[in-house]
């Protein structure tokens, strides 16, 4: 993993410094009024910014979102889980034959009989972070779950047999 530093700017923010793996300078100011603006380094000179992008708070949490992973899990690690402790976080597409289609979260009583969690419905039309128990399950989304090993794999089997 790559170096992180970070630094108070009186009256304007936070800096965020990072030095990538692969020799990338990044620089991350988040101003007390929302915005981002991100400088990307000259790899032979440190000083000198090659380029700069100013983003408003939506944008910058949108664009959070997609390196996240929470839009695009690349096909590398689609079977791949993210494990932090007990906590796993799993990507599952619902597929037109599960049961769960067409069903609320509430419905389905995801929590009471799995104990995970749905973090987003990512569909066609948009994505959804933190879906509420009136949220439906549509054929075709791909829904980001967390939860222990356990209860990922009861959710998966809610959702496909009911």
């Amino acid at each position: 993993m790559g170096i992180i530093r970070e630094s108070e700017l009186p009256g304007l923010g936070k800096k965020y410094q990072l030095e990538a793996r692969s020799g990338d300078k990044l620089v991350i100011v988040i101003h007390d009024d929302g915005r981002r603006e991100l400088f990307h380094y000259d790899d032979h000179d440190p000083e000198e910014s090659i380029s700069l992008v100013t983003l408003e708070d939506q944008e910058a949490r949108q664009v959070a979102a997609i390196i996240g992973g929470m839009t695009y899990k690349p096909k590398a690690l689609e079977n791949i889980e993210v494990t932090l402790e007990e906590l796993v976080i799993d990507w599952f597409k619902l597929e037109a034959s599960f049961k769960s289609v067409d069903k609320t979260i509430a419905e389905l009583d995801v929590r009471a009989k799995t104990g995970a969690t749905v973090l987003a419905i990512i569909g066609k039309n948009g994505q959804k972070i933190n879906p509420g128990p009136e949220d439906r399950l549509v054929a075709g989304a791909t829904i980001v779950i967390a939860g222990e090993r356990k209860q990922i794999r009861l959710l998966k089997e809610l959702l496909q047999f009911g």
